[in-house]
Formats: structure tokens, C-alpha cells, sequence
């Protein structure tokens, strides 16, 4: 499935917090699904805990809600560079490079 999104910046001088991402509904509804799921994993996860089921069984599962969450991660990073920050730049604003860097950064850390 490819991922695109669509971003539109609202940001002015006045107003730096009224930056958003416009996704398209197909896009949201994929997020939206993919993060139902992963609720749920979390839900089981807590519940393997309370039932003391093993350790190695519950890493197991910790290990796929990660991966499911880094999944999330990489389809918002992919529309953030293709709209966010394409737009951003094409607008000279080149402030996008050094928060993508940090939103790298914060990717990196898991």
C-alpha cells in the first residue's frame, strides 16, 4: 500500500502552534486501524503479565507492538518528508531540517 500524505501549513509569525497534517481519509483510517491493534496487543500484554504467563512469551509480544508502533512511526515520518517538510522548504523555510533532525533523533532512541 502506498503511504501519502498530504500536509498543509498553516504556521505564521503570530501563530507558530497552528501547524497541522492533512491526511487523507484512507491514510487515517490505516493509522487509526493499525493503532487499534496495537491497543489491543497492549491490553494482552497486560494481561499475560497478570497471569504470570512467561517471561520469554511476553517479550515476544512486546517485541511485535514495537515493531507495529515503528510501522506507525515510518508511514507519518514518510508523509511528514513528503508533505510537511517539501512544503516547508519550498517555501524557504529551511527551520524543517533541523526538526526533522530531531525528530530523527527521537526515532533513533528506541
Amino acid at each position: 500500500m502506498k503511504n501519502t500524505l498530504e500536509a498543509v501549513t498553516c504556521q505564521t509569525e503570530e501563530d507558530a502552534s497552528c501547524r497541522k497534517s492533512h491526511h487523507p481519509e484512507k491514510v487515517k483510517k490505516d493509522l487509526s486501524n493499525r493503532l487499534n491493534r496495537i491497543e489491543g496487543q497492549i491490553r494482552g500484554i497486560k494481561g499475560m503479565i497478570e497471569k504470570d504467563v512467561y517471561c520469554d512469551d511476553v517479550i515476544t509480544q512486546l517485541s511485535a507492538t514495537q515493531s507495529a508502533l515503528n510501522s506507525v512511526a515510518k508511514i507519518l515520518l514518510e508523509g511528514h518528508l513528503k508533505g510537511c517538510v517539501v512544503d516547508r522548504l519550498s517555501e524557504g523555510d529551511e527551520v524543517v531540517l533541523d526538526e526533522l533532525l530531531v525528530t530523527i533523533q527521537k526515532l533513533m532512541k528506541k
